[in-house]
């Protein structure tokens, strides 16, 4: 197997990576991948690498996938963004094969759908048809293959994705892609630690486009042709510690900080650099005897330029959740991207644990 993974690897190199001129570097390349699942991560600022334990953590960190607490587990999600124009899916389940190994499936879908081609709207005579119009769906999926192990260090758990890509923009172009997770979890006591490399290979999209018919159009509109080409994603490396904190009998706290590093460029982060960018987020868990839970977080801080001054954005996230028996429901309310046409997003979960 670790051959054919090496001469995996060296083919896709020399195929793509030394065709220069269709290679490039896209620094929000599969950010789809970036904006989370889970409306409990979502509640509490995204700061899940180090105290995830359900099968999302196919996504945030494969090795959280070792605290799942029954032998099988099925997540799904659903979050509408822009008044509903935009649409979030995911599905995830997760089976322990024993105490020291589980694997787990993973499918995300953002789209959105019935969205007009207006290309051929008018017909020969230059008069518009509106039978012309055609409806299409530009949407990105991922489907994750994932697999942790308990290691022979005590408290240490590692984990692994592997990432399908497909992204699909109507019958315009299609893209394919492959990549790779590494995750990392440990506990001490009270204390979490969890580190995450994401697309740690790189990941690479070939963008297949079929524009046939149209190119007139592209000319007349002074817009470029596009062409085939490689989108590559460059490594995001997450780091994030979580204590466990009894406040008395009935109720716990768990605190938890990520920090996040991209190496694409400079990003409108809180620290940024050409070399490295970094953003940081919090979150808070108050749970009543791991029953009733009550989550606040704050991620996607920003400090924008304004003329002569600047401006301090952040992202406020809440949360609450509700386990009974083998069934939870989690609800969150969060403000992605600082949204104008609708401010607050809402996220709803259901996971089903069973043996």
């Amino acid at each position: 197997m670790k051959y054919l993974l090496n001469v995996f690897f060296l083919v896709f190199f020399f195929l793509f990576i030394s065709e220069s001129n269709f290679a490039q570097i896209a620094k929000y390349s599969n950010d789809f991948l970036n904006i989370g699942i889970d409306a409990k991560y979502f509640g509490q600022g995204n700061c899940a690498v180090s105290t995830v334990s359900d099968a999302s953590a196919s996504y945030w960190n494969p090795a959280g996938l070792l605290n799942i607490s029954e032998k099988t587990e099925i997540n799904l999600m659903h979050s509408e963004y822009f008044a509903g124009i935009a649409k979030y899916d995911y599905i995830g389940a997760a089976f322990k094969i024993d105490n020291s190994n589980v694997i787990a499936f993973s499918l995300i879908r953002l789209g959105v759908d019935d969205i007009q081609n207006t290309l051929n709207l008018f017909d020969s005579q230059g008069n518009i048809d509106y039978n012309r119009i055609e409806l299409f769906s530009v949407s990105d999926y991922a489907l994750l293959l994932s697999y942790a192990k308990m290691s022979k260090i005590p408290g240490l758990k590692i984990g692994a994705n592997a990432k399908l890509i497909y992204r699909h923009q109507g019958h315009f172009a299609n893209a394919y892609g492959f990549g790779l997770d590494f995750g990392l979890q440990y506990d001490k006591g009270k204390w979490h630690f969890g580190a995450m490399g994401k697309d740690i290979t790189t990941t690479f999209n070939a963008w297949f486009v079929d524009i046939e018919g149209y190119e007139n159009i592209f000319i007349a509109t002074g817009n470029e042709l596009p062409e085939n080409s490689i989108e590559i994603t460059m490594p995001r490396l997450i780091g994030g510690i979580s204590r466990d904190i009894k406040i008395s009998e009935k109720f716990g706290l768990k605190p938890s900080f990520d920090v996040d590093f991209t190496f694409d460029g400079k990003r409108n982060v809180l620290v940024n650099s050409k070399l490295v960018s970094i953003d940081p987020h919090v979150g808070f868990e108050l749970d009543y005897k791991s029953i009733v839970f009550i989550r606040t977080g704050v991620n996607n801080v920003q400090i924008i330029p304004d003329f002569d001054k600047k401006d301090f954005t952040f992202q406020p996230n809440m949360s609450v959740g509700l386990k009974i028996k083998n069934f939870v429901l989690n609800y969150a309310i969060t403000d992605f991207a600082n949204q104008t046409i609708s401010p607050y997003s809402n996220v709803f979960s259901l996971s089903f644990r069973f043996d």
